[in-house]
Parts: C-alpha cells; structure tokens; sequence
C-alpha cells in the first residue's frame, strides 16, 4: 500500500511553484539559461554570419566607398591634402581674388583666411553686415560699377570671417544674405540708395579702407571702421564751388577748340558753359530735378551760339558759333553715367545696366529739349546754322588740339572731384586717347567709330594699370580721359537736323552720336578686359582663374 501511494504521489503535476509557463514540458530538450557574465543584445550578430560578411551587406549612405584611398581621393570627396586657403597678399589687387571667387558657385569657393580677428565668441554678424552696406552704399552712389561694389562688400565680410555670403546689387538697392551652415537660417539685410553724387575722392578713400580691412598687416576692427566710414562721409569736397564753375568753362571751351574754334569762340563757349553751370545749381537749390537741371545748364551755351551767328550774318564776321554749342554739350553729356551703364551689361548686371542707359536716355533727351529750344528760335531769327563740319577744320593743327585735349580731361578731372594726385595722370591719359584717334582718323583714314573704340580701349587699359598700381578704384582714371572722345559734334548737328526740320540727316547724325557713346563704353570695358588677361591673377588652385559668367547661347 506503501508503495502504491509513493508511485501515485510521483505521477501528480508539480505545482505553480516548481514550474513557469514558459518552462518547456517535459519530454523536450532543456535551454539552459544564459550566463550573467555574457549578455546577449539585439544587435549582437547572430550565430553562423562573420563581421566581414556583415560589413558588405550592411553599408550606409555616408560610408566612403571600397576604392577610396587617402591619397588617392576621388574627386567627389574633400582632398586629403583639404580645400586650399586664399590669402590676399599685398602686392595683389584685392578685386582680382574677389572678381574670381564671385563667379564662382559657393561650394566650389576655396577657404579664405580670416584677415581681420575677432574675439571667442565669432563675429558680430549684424554688425559686419551693416558695415559691409554701408561701404557698398558709398561706391554705388559713387558711380562704381555693379561688379566691383560686389567684389568690395564681398572682400569686406570675408575679411570678418563671413565666408558664406552673397551680395546682390541693383541700382538703387544693395542686399547681402548671409547663412552660417546648411542647418543654419541665413541672415539678410539691405539698404536703399538714396542719393548719388560725383565724388572720386570720397571713392578713393572708400577703396583705401576696403584695401586696409581686407589685408593682413593692419589690424582694424569693426569700430575703427565704423570711425574711418563716419570720416569719409563727413569729409568736405576737395574743390570749392568756384572752382567747379570755372572747370565747367574750361571744358567747354578746350571743346570747341578741338573742334575747330579760335579765341572767341572758347570765351564764348566758356561764358555759355558757367552760365549755364550757375543756372543748374539754382535749379538744384529749389529741389527741381536733375532733368530740368540738364536742360536749363544745355539753353545758355546754345542761345549765346545763336547770338554770335546772327552778329556774324550782320557784320560779316568768319565765325563759326556751333562749336561754341558743341561745347557747351561736351560739358554735359553723361559719359560716366555711360561707361557704367555699358560695363554693368558686358559684365552680366542687365538690371542695373538698364537703369544706368535709362537714366542717360533721360539725361540726353534733357539736353535735347534745351539745345532744341534756343535752336528754334534761331530759327524763327532766321539765324543761318549750317551743318558744317567743324572736326575738318581742326585737323591742320594737331599739337593745339592735343593741348586742348589735356585741358579737357584736366577740368573734367575738377568737375568729378577727382584726388589732387590723379588729376595730372589723368589729363596725360587724355592727351594719349586722342592722340590715338587723330593718328587713326585724320592720318590713316579710318572711320571715327572705330577709332574711337581703339582711343577708349587705350583709356581702359592704362586706367586699369594705374589703379591696380595705386589699389584704388580704376574710374578717376578712366572717365575723365574719355572727355575728349565724347560725341558732342555728332549730338549737336543732329539737332541742328531736327530743329531746321531734317529728320532723316538729324536721324542719321544721333545715330553717328549713339555709335560713338557705345564704341567708347565698349572699348573702355575691354581695355580693362585685356589688361586683366595678360596680367596674372592672384591666388593658387580652383581659384585661381578668372572664370566668365556662363550664359544662355539661344536655347
């Protein structure tokens, strides 16, 4: 009986204690708990796969690939030897390296060497952006082209450690964006052009301090350059009032001699000239706008012309008064406007260069309306304005009209306010420009178009050498050379054509005006051109050359 209650007690399940439901029963092979010195994760590779089979199946996106070598790197890939670094050395134009990192696309710029330091905390990025506004502000306003005021404000935030920038400049508007990282939100701000003014000097000392901030052995910090554009704008013009009304006779007057006119004829053309600057600064005086300013400045020199050709009709006296109105136009016409206007075009700027041709074609049909209606009454006077041509009477003396052509450009240098120093530079470079042209118009026969295009590009080149010489900005060099060369003849008679009612030989004389302008906006910009090609580029590797901008062949 024993025995058969021990057997019956052995064949009872065991109890809730003895067992857990996720025993396996009886009959199946026993798991034995793992070891409290040896965890298993879920990531840990299975039993039966190697790490190395692992590692070819399992890759991510940003692992480089099996070919890659160190020294050996693909293209794709940050170079082993790491992107090189731009530094501005000082016998080195800065608008050089800043012309050629700008056409470049932002991930392909090289890293540039922070010129001007800062403190742990990084640079103050409003503040180096409003800076970088404000510099770019005064050489817009200064007649700068678009491309070089972005080259400076691109010079200028790189210099405080802002390598990731993009200026954009329109006519009136100057913006700057600046993005830390790819993750980070970029930082823009903007400013307006309010007003413009002619003033090299204050443009000069403008590329004086870009020059300083972007160059390792001065040490300028952001309230020394706050200090310095504080001065700059502060500073007085170099040349009084006076001083520019007599410059604008001079030029009126060295004009018509060099188109063929005798002592009368520059006084006449001189009185004309300051009467019609005086009348201007009235105008300027009442808050008239710059349109009726150029059209009361152009109603003097015409209506003394007028004057001195009926006292010629009546006394018989040789005289030929449109040279006094053809230099009256000479002190007028905007050839600064031009240039910049053409430039910003060749350049890639289409924006900016259409406001800048817009605003001569206002400027020019300004000159229009006040030539036309002192031209008109001559008319109605029975004034006798013949077409004549007063360039063939010019041509047998040669060293008097290349004097004139100094003066020329001589007084045209006060007028823009122009730095003492470049003031003689200037008036030689000239002399040279038409030089050029006589030797090609009147010696060898060659049409004005195309001399004038060779005199503008001779402008343009020495202009670039002299200002890359100085560091300074390339136009008190360049514009007021081109004096000389300007269409004022051409503009005159095609006047003259519309107010004795010749359409189609006034038509045909302002499209002989309008080549002329463009030959010499044309010919200035690649002289430029030309002295940056066989000049050697600053800087080392990708960033090195002077890339073009890459535009649209008709598809």
């Amino acid at each position: 009986m024993v025995a058969d209650r021990d057997e019956a007690e052995d064949r009872k399940p065991p109890s809730d204690e003895a067992h857990s439901a996720f025993t396996p029963p009886s009959g199946m092979d026993q798991v034995h708990a793992p070891e409290e010195d040896s965890p298993t994760s879920e990531f840990a590779v299975p039993q039966g796969l190697s790490p190395e089979s692992t590692q070819e199946t399992e890759r991510s996106a940003f692992d480089p690939p099996r070919t890659y070598r160190a020294r050996q790197s693909p293209h794709a890939f940050t170079p082993a030897e790491g992107v090189p670094v731009v530094r501005l050395r000082k016998e080195v134009p800065w608008q050089d390296q800043m012309r050629t990192l700008l056409r470049m696309p932002v991930g392909d710029r090289p890293v540039t060497e922070i010129v001007q330091r800062h403190d742990e905390a990084g640079p103050a990025v409003p503040r180096v952006l409003d800076l970088t506004l404000r510099i770019g502000e005064l050489l817009l306003a200064g007649g700068e082209g678009a491309e070089d005021v972005e080259a400076a404000m691109f010079a200028v935030s790189r210099a405080y450690g802002l390598d990731r920038c993009e200026p954009n400049v329109t006519f009136t508007l100057l913006s700057i964006s600046y993005q830390p990282s790819l993750v980070d939100d970029p930082v823009t701000a903007s400013r307006t052009v309010r007003r413009r003014g002619t003033d090299y000097t204050r443009l000069a000392a403008v590329y004086t301090l870009v020059d300083d901030i972007t160059t390792e052995d001065t040490d300028i910090t952001l309230e020394e350059a706050y200090r310095r554009l504080a001065e700059i704008r502060r500073n007085r013009h170099p040349y009084p009032g006076w001083a520019l009304t007599a410059a604008s006779g001079l030029l009126a007057g060295s004009a018509s001699v060099l188109v063929g006119g005798g002592l009368v004829v520059f006084v006449a053309a001189m009185i004309g000239a300051m009467l019609g600057d005086r009348l201007a600064w009235l105008c300027a005086g009442r808050g008239i706008p710059e349109f009726y300013q150029f059209a009361a400045a152009a109603m003097p020199p015409a209506a003394i012309g007028v004057a001195l050709t009926l006292g010629a009709s009546a006394t018989n006296w040789d005289i030929r008064p449109s040279a006094v109105i053809t230099g009256g136009l000479f002190a007028l016409l905007p050839g600064r406007a031009l240039v910049a206007g053409v430039q910003d075009g060749l350049t890639g700027y289409y924006i900016t260069a259409a406001a800048r041709l817009l605003e001569v074609m206002y400027f020019f049909i300004a000159i229009v309306m006040g030539v036309l209606i002192a031209l008109y009454l001559g008319v109605q006077l029975n004034a006798q304005l013949h077409p004549d041509v007063p360039l063939q009477a010019g041509e047998g003396r040669p060293v008097l009209q290349i004097c004139a052509a100094v003066a020329l450009s001589f007084a045209f240098a006060i007028l823009l306010q122009q730095e003492r120093s470049t003031v003689l530079m200037v008036s030689l470079n000239g002399g040279v420009a038409w030089t050029v042209y006589g030797a090609m118009h009147d010696t060898a026969g060659i049409s004005p178009v195309a001399s004038t295009a060779v005199a503008a590009g001779v402008v343009g080149l020495f202009g670039q050498l002299f200002s890359r010489y100085q560091f300074a900005s390339a136009l008190p060099y360049v514009t007021a050379a081109i004096g000389p060369l300007l269409p004022g003849s051409a503009t005159y008679f095609g006047l003259l054509g519309f107010a004795q009612n010749n359409v189609n030989e006034g038509l045909a004389s302002l499209s002989t005006a309008a080549a002329l302008a463009l030959a010499i906006a044309i010919g200035v910009n690649f002289g430029g051109e030309l002295s940056r090609l066989f000049l050697k580029v600053p800087g080392s590797g990708r960033g090195s050359s002077r890339r073009a901008a890459k535009r649209t062949r008709g598809f």
